[in-house]
């Protein structure tokens, strides 16, 4: 299209987002890097084919670049929108006045011809995109003053959040990702060959906490040795984290079942990747020498160029390009494959998860799910569970333990860690609203307690912010 912008990440070979590599750029990396320009920096290029290199400047060496990769690779496609959106007013990036900022807001939240309309929590996020680029621009000069004056929307909710219960949780993922039916039988027309995958994935999510690209983007070295524990920590690189790494902790029975994927279906798109050759022919290919006791990758590319990086500073995209070479040849570093063996994009676990929340209504569940949803889960029932530790070990009743405030507030700040939080706030505002001010009982020392399940139906009923399933 004549009005559209396109976004490119440096080291992606010039292949746009949802596009094919562009003919001609040949030996784009190596000129990339003569420039200056840093890993997966965002290059946005105008409908007229030209890179504005003050554009560049602001995404190279800025607030921006210092943001988590996962928040830069959320705010780029935020510009390209509204860059097209100014393009077909006739108006370049720096040309933006607090009138188009105004009309873009109207269009994105209530245009009638909008068919993805946003609300308040998106818009707010897309407006400190926007805020974020043009103080930069400003400056640096590159553009007279910020347009983006409005201020952030007041309709953002922040306890509507939804969560799980165990049992609303196991049916989601039987039924969705697994292929069975809800009496708990198999589904004989279930076509699906992943459901070892992703229900491995979801149960990680479901136990640990992580986030989907935390989650998404682990390598089989980081993934804890499956032994006699209850649970088993793990580190988040700081690359992948929201914000700094963190250690996580999962439950044995989710583990078991990642090591089943890795032992089993994995395995078996290994395999049939390599009789494909389909290793063979892979631009950008690491092939891992080591990682060192201290946490240090090396490896040495299709060139015999070595090159070493710490576990934790690891990206996204440079864990896709990891490969380990075994007794039976090449296969990647990342845990989570697609059916092809090839390392699959954080990003697609969104896709199946809308696909199993889609066959559950289909078979008329009101259960869905989101990565996140799993996350905050995973909050709600550590938080419980942590209470009722602490309730059997100082020997006290629920009602007692209001007297107890100071020895209680710990276990907020142990979850806080466990969920990679900087702030104890959000952690009781957001994540845990369920559960604030309640006098709870025993619950989740073991998921399938009928009294765990009926509390968290109390819990479902009163509040109206968890799903459950009677």
């Amino acid at each position: 299209m004549a009005d559209e912008w396109r976004l490119f990440w440096v080291g992606d070979g010039g292949t746009p987002e949802g596009d094919r590599p562009v003919a001609g750029w040949e030996g784009l990396e190596e000129r990339e890097r003569a420039l200056g320009l840093r890993e997966r920096q965002p290059i946005l290029v105008s409908p007229e084919g030209r890179v504005d290199p003050r554009l560049s400047e602001c995404f190279r060496r800025s607030k921006f670049s210092a943001k988590a990769q996962g928040t830069q690779v959320t705010y780029a496609p935020l510009y390209r929108l509204f860059f097209m959106f100014l393009w077909q007013r006739g108006l370049d990036w720096d040309e933006a006045s607090e009138d188009d900022v105004e009309d873009w807001e109207d269009w994105r939240r209530r245009g009638a011809q909008n068919p993805t309309r946003v609300g308040g929590g998106t818009w707010a996020k897309e407006l400190a995109a926007l805020k974020l680029l043009y103080d930069i621009a400003a400056k640096r000069g590159f553009v007279p003053t910020n347009p983006v004056t409005l201020l952030a929307p007041t309709d953002v909710k922040t306890s509507d959040v939804k969560w799980l219960s165990p049992r609303a949780f196991r049916l989601w993922r039987n039924v969705g990702l697994g292929g069975m039916l809800p009496s708990g039988l198999e589904d004989e027309t279930w076509r699906g060959r992943c459901g070892g995958r992703d229900t491995a994935y979801a149960d990680l999510l479901y136990s640990s906490g992580l986030r989907r690209r935390e989650g998404g983007t682990m390598l089989t070295c980081e993934l804890p040795a499956l032994g006699q524990r209850n649970y088993y920590p793990g580190k988040v690189g700081q690359a992948v984290a929201k914000r700094a790494g963190y250690t996580f902790y999962v439950g044995h029975s989710a583990l078991q079942r990642v090591e089943g994927y890795r032992l089993s279906t994995r395995a078996l798109a290994v395999a049939c990747a390599r009789t494909r050759g389909a290793y063979d022919r892979l631009p950008g290919l690491r092939v891992v020498r080591e990682v060192t006791r201290a946490g240090r990758v090396r490896w040495r590319d299709r060139s015999g160029r070595a090159g070493e990086s710490a576990l934790g500073r690891l990206t996204a995209a440079e864990r896709m390009l990891l490969f380990v070479d075994g007794e039976d040849g090449l296969e990647p570093a990342m845990l989570w494959l697609s059916e092809s063996g090839l390392p699959l994009e954080y990003t697609s676990w969104t896709k199946v998860f809308e696909r199993a929340s889609d066959r559950c209504a289909a078979a008329g569940l009101n259960v869905f799910a989101t990565p996140k949803m799993l996350r905050h889960s995973m909050a709600l029932r550590m938080l419980i569970s942590l209470h009722n530790a602490l309730d059997r070990r100082l020997g006290l009743t629920p009602a007692q333990r209001l007297h107890y405030e100071e020895v209680y507030g710990q276990v907020w700040l142990m979850v806080k860690d466990m969920l990679g939080h900087r702030s104890e706030q959000v952690t009781r505002d957001v994540y845990l609203e369920p559960v604030r001010g309640l006098q709870l009982e025993s619950l989740l020392s073991d998921d399938d307690n009928p009294v765990n399940a009926e509390k968290i139906a109390e819990l479902a009923a009163r509040t109206g912010l968890i799903l459950d399933q009677a």
